[in-house]
């Protein structure tokens, strides 16, 4: 091997460090060893997780919070297929990621070798692009194109497929620079027609979202909404996007929808759609607004040109990404109507948020509360999908972008790794998983990668001992009989400290506060035990409730 070649795993590495790669997770196999190799002497740094699904969402999570595609190496087979929670995540989030699968020898593809899975077919569905590298000195160009891909339009996952033998293969060719993201501007004609609009409606509503989103956008949203005299609702799971003190946030549109903004939706005679797809959650089963030709006019705002018609029919469509048009609707004059509607809308989400525990119920929006105090405006919180969460999506006021990760895809699970991925890129910084029972234990293993990694964040655990959304479902269904969804689960302080972390019970916001503080001065993980009735569903409902509704 010569001064200026190197095999193919070491030109990958070598390309991933060029393009700005800081962290690689995933779970090491023999299919990409020359890659493992390669990086032990560069900057990028491996993770080693537990399994490779909760190793591509710390990629995903990582994605989210640098706007870098996040990286994962897993191997063929059962790696892939485990890996894929993660990709699907990625895909409805929008998010960047890169995942390099390595795969049987090229000589041997078709034979059904071992562990052996047709991966272009098996990710069509579910990325952006599958990619398969088959001469090493095509790795430059492949995983550049795969960066652009990811970064593009709709931000997604690429999938890049790796030959054992070919990562082995001695090349001279060169790393590539990383291609220049080109901006995407609104036109002036279109400029014009949204400033016709705003100039004539009377109830005018913005609604924020999706990918793309810098701090400089996040400002120019609350610009616009001072400057329109404009309510601005966020896109389920975005509620980082703008200070939820601020006087225009008009509350978070996706699963346990304040009625009153529903209203105010609905009633909305211009609805201005920044980066959001209008996705099931956001729109409450495509009925808010309806689909596909909306009541109310329809101005749709998205990077992604083929997104816009998708599902819904809008009056103006305007492909650009967000920095860029917060910079050109800088320039659209208020329109007619003043601020009281803002106010109003403002008025009504504090009224919402408002902890409503009943009396002889788990204080789960105290406990939201104390944990927003705790983590502070710059802290990061974190959370998979169930009932659970909509305590937190309901009670907890965040105030800066970039401090909350959760999946709009829904997928369990997705806690954990995500605080371990936040707590990775930001040491400097307050971070805490708010999970589940059910959902903690789908990825609670990756606490042994938090404690190897030596990293610092609270776990709480709300424990319900079921998977609580089935359940309600089931309720609404099938009053009264339960099946599949109640569990049996372990101490999970015990859990906690097995693993090298500490932990606590709580039952009152006393002894959560207590907890809390108790996770601050230990230097490591430390996760809270909140016991909740598995007849409290969500924070306005119980099983009696909607038993009651059934006679």
């Amino acid at each position: 091997m010569t001064a200026s070649s190197m095999s193919g795993g070491a030109l990958l590495a070598r390309q991933l460090e060029v393009l700005g790669g800081e962290v690689a997770f995933g779970v090491p196999g023999e299919s990409y060893l020359p890659v493992l190799d390669a990086l032990l002497d560069g900057p990028i740094r491996f993770v080693a997780c537990r399994q490779e699904g909760g190793a591509a969402m710390m990629a995903e999570a990582w994605g989210k919070l640098s706007g870098q595609p996040g990286l994962c190496f897993v191997t063929r087979g059962p790696g892939a297929t485990n890996a894929s929670a993660g990709v699907h995540i990625a895909r409805q989030d929008s998010t960047p990621l890169l995942l390099f699968i390595g795969d049987v020898a090229r000589g041997h593809r078709g034979r059904e070798a071992f562990q052996e899975v047709d991966l272009p077919a098996m990710f069509a569905p579910l990325a952006k692009a599958c990619l398969r590298i088959d001469e090493a000195g095509r790795i430059p160009e492949i995983v550049s194109r795969a960066h652009r891909l990811a970064c593009s339009g709709r931000p997604g996952p690429v999938v890049v497929v790796l030959p054992e033998d070919m990562l082995a293969d001695t090349v001279g060719t060169p790393p590539l620079p990383p291609t220049p993201r080109p901006a995407l501007w609104p036109s002036p004609a279109s400029l014009d027609a949204l400033s016709q609009l705003l100039a004539t409606a009377e109830r005018p509503f913005v609604l924020a979202g999706g990918p793309g989103w810098t701090d400089a956008a996040c400002a120019g949203l609350a610009a616009l909404s001072e400057r329109w005299h404009v309510p601005v609702g966020v896109s389920f799971r975005c509620q980082d996007l703008l200070d939820n003190a601020h006087p225009g946030y008009a509350g978070h549109v996706g699963i346990g929808l304040d009625p009153a903004l529903a209203r105010r939706i609905r009633a909305a005679d211009l609805l201005v759609v920044l980066g959001a797809r209008l996705g099931e959650m956001t729109t409450g089963g495509y009925r808010l607004p309806e689909a596909p030709r909306p009541a109310q006019t329809l101005v749709h705002v998205h990077p992604d040109p083929d997104e816009l018609g998708h599902v819904y029919r809008p009056d103006l469509a305007i492909a650009a990404d967000m920095a860029s048009a917060m910079h050109a609707f800088a320039a659209i004059p208020a329109g007619a109507c003043d601020d009281a509607e803002r106010s109003a809308a403002h008025r009504e989400y504090q009224a919402f948020s408002e902890p409503i525990d009943r009396p002889g119920d788990a204080p789960i929006g105290a406990m939201v509360r104390a944990l927003e105090t705790h983590l502070g405006p710059d802290g990061i919180v974190t959370n998979g999908a169930g009932n659970f969460s909509i305590w937190l999506h309901r009670h907890y006021r965040w105030r800066r972008r970039g401090t909350q990760l959760a999946p709009t895809s829904g997928s369990m699970g997705y806690g954990l790794p995500a605080a371990v991925a936040a707590a990775l890129r930001h040491p400097d910084r307050r971070v805490a998983c708010w999970a589940g029972d059910g959902c903690f234990l789908m990825h609670g293993q990756e606490l042994a990668t938090a404690v190897a990694l030596g990293l610092k964040f609270t776990v709480v655990v709300v424990d319900n001992a079921q998977y609580g959304t089935i359940r309600m479902h089931q309720e609404r269904r099938f009053p009264g009989r339960v099946v599949g969804t109640a569990l049996a689960n372990p101490d999970f302080v015990a859990l906690a400290r097995a693993y090298g972390g500490e932990g606590a019970a709580a039952s009152t916001p006393e002894e959560f506060a207590a907890a809390l503080l108790r996770a601050e001065a230990f230097d490591g993980i430390f996760l809270i035990h909140v016991r909740q009735s598995p007849a409290q569903l969500t924070p306005a409902l119980h099983v009696a409730d909607l038993r009651r509704s059934r006679q």
